[in-house]
């Protein structure tokens, strides 16, 4: 069975080409849950409403989560509440975009 830990791993590949930091440490993931039977359910937002490579990121995300091993499918829930704000980025994106 594919671990929390792994999934993040993988999406921790998916970049926003505009900022070019990925989506974990941009705090985009809001949550993520592993059914017993391989699916993987998460829940994310974009920096903005607006965001023009939102479709590329939420289709990236998917594949690349369902190429792990154990994993049946992938679910993506995009949602803006909380709204995102600077203040989810980790301490490591802060230091890659000087913040």
């Amino acid at each position: 069975m594919v671990t929390k830990e792994e999934v993040l791993e993988v999406l921790k590949t998916v970049s926003d080409p505009e900022i070019g930091v990925d989506i974990v440490n941009l705090g985009l993931i809001y949550n993520l849950e592993i059914t017993d039977d391989g699916v993987v359910n998460i829940r994310m937002t974009m920096t903005a409403p607006t965001c023009p490579v939102t479709d590329w990121i939420l289709v990236e995300a998917q594949k690349r989560v369902e190429s792990l091993p154990g994993v049946k499918e992938c679910n993506i829930e995009l949602v803006w509440d909380p709204p995102w704000s600077l203040d989810m980025i980790s301490d490591e994106a802060r230091k890659l975009l000087n913040l």
